[in-house]
């Protein structure tokens, strides 16, 4: 089988494309044949080496997968049942989706919900699954339709490009904030009723501003997110995934105690398998088919150490989906 495999060489990570076999597949009871994954932020970082995201070597990254069971002692699983991997620190501590099988716990596994395909399955990925994710966490902080405006940053992402998608779907009015000024009609045909250009976003932000926002999606982190707090209705909620403009939150605390915003925190890696469910349920059920042409860009296995390097320089767009066999 072909992976994309990770070496340490004097501090330096190098990613080639490599021959294994089944018996140089790490443990666990359920052998998966891969058919899709897909390259994600976390993904690049590990590729490149920009980011200490592998610890151990060598590594096959792919934080995501879908594909079909090759052979399981879990009696929950059968040879041949389309299945769903994402996070658990696959890719990371665990070999991943970045190879043609991959073996696995089958505690991390999500059994195909009814209305997807594998392939659709990872043009929504961890991505789609951390946007879906986020869009849950605002209608646990009491963010209705109805509410009022809902700003997406890193719109232009896979996280941000599903969460337009998404939120459009459920009647949401949503603004999004891109980098890139080119995918303004990328963004409207997902469903955004505005764009508004990240620099807006990229001042030093007040301790408060003029309320804007009901409710907000932010992969981007540091001063955007400072300045989306600032601006949040009373009594508003923020989903915060990411950190692709930095791990720093250079705000106070004026929002929280004068606002009643909520700022609630959403990862995807630990996610318990009860509401994991629930997310690709829902996912499968919202999406209108329209998402998977508009919002994914194919690749083979040996382009994706070129695209990782291109996705850190900001320049993909959408969610990039690995044809790995």
């Amino acid at each position: 089988m072909q992976a994309l495999v990770l070496d340490n060489t004097d501090g330096k990570t190098l990613a080639s494309l490599k021959t294994l076999t089944t018996d140089d597949l790490p443990a666990g009871n359920v052998l998966v044949d891969v058919l899709w994954s897909g390259l994600n932020y976390k993904d690049a970082l590990a590729i490149t080496g920009k980011g200490k995201i592998i610890r151990n070597f060598p590594m096959v990254p792919g934080i995501d997968f879908s594909g079909t069971v090759h052979h399981s002692e879990d009696p929950r699983f059968h040879t041949g049942q389309q299945v769903i991997l994402t996070g658990w620190g696959v890719g990371e501590n665990h070999w991943g989706g970045l190879a043609q099988q991959a073996r696995v716990n089958s505690e991390w596994l999500v059994p195909l919900p009814d209305g997807l395909d594998p392939r659709k399955a990872m043009i929504i990925g961890t991505a789609g699954f951390t946007a879906m994710l986020c869009v849950m966490a605002l209608e646990d902080g009491g963010v209705t339709p109805q509410s009022g405006e809902v700003l997406v940053t890193g719109a232009s992402g896979g996280v941000g490009s599903t969460a337009v998608a998404l939120l459009k779907a459920l009647g949401y009015r949503v603004v999004a904030v891109s980098g890139r000024e080119s995918n303004e009609a990328y963004l409207k045909a997902l469903g955004a009723e505005r764009v508004l250009p990240r620099s807006e976003f990229s001042a030093d932000a007040r301790p408060l501003e003029k309320q804007v926002w009901a409710g907000a999606i932010d992969t981007v982190g540091d001063k955007v997110l400072a300045k989306v707090l600032a601006q949040m209705d009373y009594n508003s909620t923020v989903a915060a995934c990411g950190l692709a403009g930095g791990y720093l939150l250079p705000t106070t605390v004026m929002p929280f105690i004068l606002r009643n915003v909520r700022l609630q925190g959403v990862d995807s890696v630990m996610t318990p398998q009860t509401r994991r469910q629930e997310a690709w349920k829902r996912l499968a059920q919202l999406l209108p088919e329209s998402f998977y042409h508009q919002a994914a860009t194919e690749i083979s296995l040996d382009k994706a150490a070129e695209v990782a390097a291109a996705l850190l320089e900001n320049k993909v767009t959408g969610r990039t989906l690995v044809k790995v066999r």
